[in-house]
């Protein structure tokens, strides 16, 4: 049998880049059976938020006096040394541990078997996996919960359960599936299908010279990265794709906004070469409404960098260009008898009839045989399908996700902050200017949206 180590971590947090360990449980099952535990509290080097003292237990008071990670390192490396490490959510706390030795400049790499995955392909009839689910399906003893060695002990019971309740050859094809790799392009370190994170983010793939091939975004980030050499022999832009990468990189955020945010400025910064959608639009416009007088409103084309902030001025439709606003003015112009010179779209001489009317359908505003007022109700009411949302607040907003906080002002997003001081430097920085697809993201979240005054003591 192989050397096994069952690992659980307490910690600050959910996110492994910016929480930190505060407690290591490991039992270790040598190859002859023979079994050792440790248990270490840990220093975080930061505060554990109240909610986390009262699930764990563990408070600020009782890792006070504790050794920093750094300080334990080296006795945690020679546990897990050369072991399968086994853990439930195993990603979890591989990402966490990976995180605290690369602080240290060590590389810690392993293979790794979650117990969830593998609860479920052993157990698929039943619908819950977590810790507590398997405590009450398999009869486990719990010492106690949310502590590390505790939980450490509750992930050894199960895997000595799992060796009575299902045959050998079942257990095998359950760790056989979850240890498959996909093929990996030949210029990729196996490694880096350990390393990469479950959970949401944004995934950078670099050619030669370390130029940007592609960014995309993900709710579990190891599963999109490994989806697209999965399929590269099947579709011909993933199979060029992954003949092309040379290096991955990711960010790591607090969920799917944060992720969809960040994705939208990195391709519109680095301009990746298969980032074929979110790419600079400066082109973008709008339509907005211009009083020409006596109840005439004509559309005026405006580019979006020119908007002013929050778009206290009605504004109609967001197009990539102007041949594509004027291309569904003209759609509007036919299915709404519409007048093409009113609009702006034909030049004619006063008193001119425009080429609509001549076809019977513009209603005779170019010519006065209906008033301007009624064309204007007709035209607000053909543009009212695209008017774009105000704004709700007089000032920023906030939209929260996790840990992390993201700062809108006018629909644009001015920044991701995970403390007082990165927001308050956030408030100070320029903002950037009006972008499409940036409001299409944000308008989705409307309703997380709330004021930055009313998150501060009045």
């Amino acid at each position: 049998m192989r050397p096994l180590a069952f690992v659980d971590l307490e910690t600050t947090g959910a996110t492994a880049t910016h929480d930190r360990i505060t407690e290591i449980g490991i039992v270790e099952v040598d190859a002859d059976g023979s079994v050792r535990e440790w248990q270490q509290l840990v220093n975080p080097g930061m505060r554990i938020p109240p909610f986390i003292e009262q699930l764990t237990g563990i408070s600020n008071d009782m890792v006070a006096e504790a050794p920093p990670f750094e300080a334990v390192a080296a006795e945690t490396m020679k546990r897990l040394e050369g072991r399968l490490f086994i853990a439930h959510n195993a990603r979890f706390d591989y990402g966490f541990l990976k995180n605290e030795f690369k602080r240290l400049g060590i590389t810690f790499r392993a293979s790794v078997l979650c117990t969830v995955k593998l609860s479920r392909t052993l157990f698929p009839e039943h619908k819950r996996h977590n810790l507590d689910s398997l405590i009450e399906r398999h009869d486990l003893q719990a010492n106690a919960r949310h502590r590390a060695l505790a939980d450490a002990q509750l992930i050894f019971q199960f895997w000595q359960k799992i060796r009575v309740d299902r045959s050998n050859e079942q257990i095998e094809a359950a760790l056989k599936a979850q240890n498959a790799h996909p093929s990996l392009p030949p210029h990729l370190d196996v490694g880096i299908i350990d390393e990469l994170p479950e959970g949401p983010g944004v995934y950078l793939f670099y050619g030669e010279n370390n130029l940007p091939l592609y960014v995309g975004k993900a709710k579990d980030i190891r599963q999109r990265v490994l989806s697209h050499f999965a399929g590269d022999h099947s579709a011909a832009k993933e199979m060029e794709l992954a003949q092309q990468v040379k290096r991955i990189d990711w960010i790591e955020t607090a969920g799917e906004i944060g992720a969809l945010l960040k994705e939208s400025a990195l391709v519109k910064a680095l301009q990746p070469s298969h980032n074929r959608q979110l790419r600079k639009n400066d082109e973008a416009c709008t339509w907005t409404l211009i009083d020409e007088g006596e109840g005439w409103l004509r559309p005026q084309l405006m580019a979006l960098a020119d908007i002013e902030a929050g778009l206290t001025s009605a504004c109609y439709g967001l197009f990539k260009t102007t041949k594509e606003a004027n291309k569904v003015l003209h759609a509007l112009a036919e299915s709404h008898n519409l007048c093409d010179v009113l609009l702006g779209l034909e030049k004619a001489k006063p008193g001119k009839p425009c080429f609509g009317h001549q076809l019977r359908r513009c209603k005779g505003a170019c010519v006065g045989a209906e008033p301007y007022a009624k064309h204007t109700v007709r035209l607000i009411s053909a543009l009212v399908g695209l008017k774009l949302v105000a704004w709700p607040f007089a000032g920023p907003g906030l939209v929260r996700e996790g840990d992390e906080i993201h700062l809108i002002e006018g629909w644009r997003y001015v920044g991701t902050a995970r403390s007082d001081d990165e927001l308050h430097a956030l408030l100070d920085s320029p903002r950037p200017a009006f972008d499409r697809d940036i409001y299409k993201i944000l308008t989705k979240y409307v309703g997380k949206l709330i004021p930055l005054s009313s998150t501060r003591p009045s």
